[in-house]
């Protein structure tokens, strides 16, 4: 049965809206397309001692980028089994914005490519990542 994306996509936003992780964090995630979007304003409470923002928050917005890319491909739960994480750049004082797509889609397993890009445009960090499909049915914890 063939997915409609559209619906998926706000399917899965709305998943996402009562995360702790997001209201935590303060990212807001859309959809450009089949590309996952992940806009992150900047928050002093994630630097690090030298005053950059660091850099477990470039790989939280990857990993999330690229688990909401693939999950439109799939009406079940899929979980993260590995991912990448290429810190190119500090970002000091910046709101991120982190992209996720879909490299390739199979019946079980997806990868991944991801990027993180600072206010301006500057790219800060890449990744990339591989999810798999749990059988689970994707629905709202409750």
């Amino acid at each position: 049965m063939a997915i409609d994306l559209a619906a998926h996509q706000t399917r899965l936003i709305q998943l996402f809206e009562p995360a702790p992780i997001r209201s935590t964090y303060g990212m807001v995630l859309s959809y450009e397309g089949e590309r996952a979007v992940f806009d992150l304003p900047y928050n002093p409470g994630f630097d690090h001692a030298a005053g950059a923002i660091h850099g477990g928050v470039f790989a939280t917005l990857l990993d999330n980028a690229g688990w909401f890319a693939a999950a439109q491909r799939y009406e079940e739960w899929i979980v993260t089994v590995e991912f990448t994480t290429r810190l190119l750049e500090a970002a000091v004082e910046e709101d991120l914005r982190a992209e996720g797509w879909i490299v390739r889609a199979g019946r079980r397993v997806a990868v991944a490519g991801m990027e993180v890009r600072a206010a301006g445009g500057r790219l800060v960090a890449t990744g990339s990542g591989t999810f798999v499909t749990t059988g689970k049915p994707l629905a709202a914890k409750g």
